[in-house]
């Protein structure tokens, strides 16, 4: 199995593991009654929970487009160390993300972010040369 699918299937565990820790102190913030309920009362997490609530939202994002990338490199036989250190790089960055989103320290979520965007775009820019 090429490198990129196999750290896209650890991105994808990495997204069920993200879920499991924004849920727990989501629901205790929240209540059972409300997130067990049919939410018809739009309310929205906030503090540290309300951040893992975004950190997760944003992984889906992101996720979509590197499997694109991961798709494009496999698909195309343009796999390479490049893309390869660079789909760990992605991962590595949505590890960090994290606790750096959590922890609501200025900029760093968006530094650690734009390193995780960069190694998905050099992916597909060098799965096109």
């Amino acid at each position: 199995m090429p490198t990129e699918l196999k750290v896209l299937a650890l991105a994808g565990l990495l997204q069920a593991f993200q879920f499991l820790l924004m849920a727990v102190p989501v629901n205790l913030q929240m209540g059972v009654r409300y997130t067990g309920g049919n939410r018809d009362e739009q309310r929205t997490p906030h503090g540290v929970p309300g951040r893992l609530y975004r950190a997760l939202n944003n992984h889906f994002e992101a996720l979509l487009l590197f499997t694109v990338a991961v798709v494009v490199v496999v698909l195309g036989d343009a796999s390479s160390p490049l893309t390869a250190s660079c789909a760990w790089v992605y991962l590595a960055a949505r590890v960090v993300y994290i606790p750096a989103y959590a922890s609501g320290v200025f900029l760093v979520r968006s530094l650690v972010w734009g390193v995780g965007f960069g190694a998905t775009i050099v992916m597909l820019v060098s799965a096109l040369t």
